[in-house]
């Protein structure tokens, strides 16, 4: 019977592991895809935000390796008193925004809590009628990526969860190119931890 048991628990243990690797192999994949994409668009000259010169340079964005673990199941709470407001940017561009709601999460121990934005222009485009933005700093901004922080897309969820993916964690186009006016992660947004994920700070 004893021997009976093991053999069950190894076909367990085999199952779950084969169904692990094929879940990292299948978001690997994803992320990679999002990763060639953006490439793409760097190197097409009609949607590129480098420079001429840059665009001439241009080779691949610099990722930090795909983890996993960094893409998290937070808890969501939706605003109840929403508040449209002027999001500073890096011109004198003052684009409005929803505080639509909260995502709290937990990264190597630590309590997080991210305020996800809506921009009121955009959501009158049906194709982006659920999109939601965040904009976020963390102790890697100046160093390893860009200093003004960096920004992730995502969709109004349902229920009380969504999932953030710094993996998809990309630069504003200031970081390339200071032509541009980009929204400036508020300072709520400022997370006391190395989210060493997702786009890396631009070498010219």
């Amino acid at each position: 019977m004893q021997k009976l048991i093991i053999f069950y628990l190894l076909i367990i243990t085999s199952v779950a592991c084969s169904q692990k690797k094929e879940f990292y192999n299948d978001y690997t994949a994803s992320i990679k895809a999002f990763q060639d994409n953006l490439n793409l668009e760097f190197s097409d000259k009609k949607e590129s935000p480098l420079t001429e010169e840059g665009l001439k340079k241009f080779k691949s964005l610099d990722f930090f390796p795909i983890d996993s673990t960094y893409r998290i199941k937070a808890t969501f709470e939706i605003e109840k008193n929403q508040e449209t407001f002027e999001m500073p940017t890096t011109t004198e561009r003052l684009p409005i925004y929803k505080t639509y709601g909260k995502a709290t999460f937990t990264i190597d121990g630590k309590e997080l809590v991210l305020h996800v934005y809506q921009n009121q222009e955009l959501i009158k485009k049906d194709e982006y009628k659920n999109h939601l933005f965040i904009p976020f700093t963390d102790t890697t901004n100046g160093n390893e990526t860009y200093e003004g922080g960096r920004f992730i897309d995502l969709e109004i969820p349902n229920g009380n969860t969504i999932v953030i993916d710094f993996n998809t964690a990309y630069n504003p186009y200031c970081a390339y190119n200071h032509k541009y006016s980009c929204p400036i992660p508020p300072k709520e947004n400022y997370l006391n931890i190395a989210i060493k994920a997702g786009v890396k700070a631009y070498k010219k």
